[in-house]
């Protein structure tokens, strides 16, 4: 067995573990997410009454909307992890580009959203985002780092 050419680096470590979180989040959003949480039925401001009336027609359409999420979460925590084994780690310069937005549109818009919506699992989020912009912040100090060399 041949020893990798490009060993891990903090960058990779950290993108790889940003992309375990986010098929994490997806495979929640696929099986155990309730349609709707404690958290949805305050922003909606719903009466119990309104929710009695509407919740069984929604919560059924919102199974189907969470897992088709949560399908995208997992793809696209996947591709992250495989973008961290590969192209990422050996430093080619479109991976920095596709970590760059995969992150973005992935972890970085679902934290800001949260943020927005007084969501119940802000804080969290907001933490698996900064895992993402370590790896990023990391890919640049290696980059630095090998350009003094």
């Amino acid at each position: 067995m041949k020893p990798a050419a490009n060993p891990w680096s903090m960058s990779s470590a950290t993108l790889a573990l940003t992309g375990i979180i986010i098929a994490g989040i997806g495979l929640y959003f696929i099986a155990p997410r309730p349609p709707l949480l404690p958290e949805d039925v305050r922003y909606m401001n719903l009466s119990a009454a309104e929710l009695e009336a509407i919740g069984p027609r929604l919560a059924m359409w919102l199974m189907q909307v969470f897992r088709v999420l949560g399908g995208y979460a997992l793809a696209t925590g996947v591709l992250l992890i495989a973008l961290a084994f590969t192209a990422f780690r050996a430093r080619h310069p479109v991976a920095l580009a596709g970590a760059l937005v995969g992150g973005a549109s992935s972890i970085g818009l679902m934290s800001v959203v949260n943020f927005t919506i007084g969501s119940d699992f802000r804080w969290p989020l907001f933490a698996c985002a900064l895992v993402w912009a370590v790896s990023l912040i990391a890919y640049g100090l290696e980059s630095s780092r090998n350009d003094n060399r």
